[in-house]
């Protein structure tokens, strides 16, 4: 039987995600759709991508583009004038750097063609969608001015987590982009944030970020059945690394 499976924001954690394929017995029958956030953090940015470039080989993947793929894409291709280079060091880029230094030249242009690969969003025959960060326009996403909120948006989970439980989505005051889909799939702020380590749920949007870049596990969300799958917390995978702590 084929499932669909959600993965949250990896942040070069190979060790977690090998743990969550095999716990989770993923198959080639399964459609795998990636938030976005495979780089900055740990120390295997570089193997991450490579690994993903090999599993579309023999599974049906969805990538969607994450913020901090876009800016190793920018720093891949030179183009630091996009990059505030002291935040992205402090945020997971100075491990990317680092790993990079032993990354030939031709991996990189590999890695460069799969970066530039990436969706901004997945929407399923079922209106379910999978995007990074979220989307502003109240019409929803066909009509966001800004692309580049779908990966740096925070105002969606913002809203959500602030929507009174009693709030009926038949109100006037119910926020209209978050009626438009059957459910709505992100990463991109760590539910850590909020003391929660397994994804969170509100309002129709399932946020998968569970803290791997930090303090967290990695998941794999069957989003069906909602039965999902933890890695280690990535301390203890990388214990000689701080990731993005």
């Amino acid at each position: 039987m084929s499932r669909t499976l959600v993965i949250g924001d990896i942040h070069g954690g190979l060790r977690a995600l090998h743990q969550v394929v095999e716990r989770a017995s993923v198959g080639t029958r399964d459609t795998l759709i990636f938030l976005g956030d495979y780089v900055d953090g740990w120390s295997q940015s570089p193997e991450v991508l490579d690994y993903l470039i090999e599993l579309q080989h023999h599974h049906h993947c969805v990538f969607i583009r994450g913020n901090h793929d876009e800016l190793v894409l920018n720093w891949l291709e030179q183009r630091n004038e996009n990059i505030d280079e002291g935040q992205w060091y402090k945020h997971g880029g100075e491990a990317t750097v680092l790993a990079y230094e032993k990354v030939s030249e031709a991996r990189k242009k590999e890695h460069i063609v799969f970066l530039k690969t990436l969706k901004n969003y997945h929407l399923d025959d079922q209106n379910r969608l999978f995007v990074h960060a979220g989307f502003t326009n109240m019409n929803g996403i066909a009509y966001e001015y800004y692309p580049r909120m779908l990966y740096w948006d925070r105002t969606l989970w913002e809203t959500v987590l602030a929507l009174p439980d009693a709030l009926s989505p038949e109100s006037l005051f119910y926020p209209r982009r978050l009626t438009l889909y059957s459910e709505i799939y992100i990463g991109h702020t760590p539910v850590t944030k909020i003391g929660q380590t397994v994804p969170v749920h509100k309002a129709g949007v399932w946020n998968v970020d569970t803290g791997a870049a930090f303090t967290g596990p990695l998941t794999i969300l069957d989003v069906d059945s909602k039965v999902f799958w933890q890695s280690e917390p990535l301390l203890q995978l990388y214990p000689n690394e701080k990731g993005r702590n």
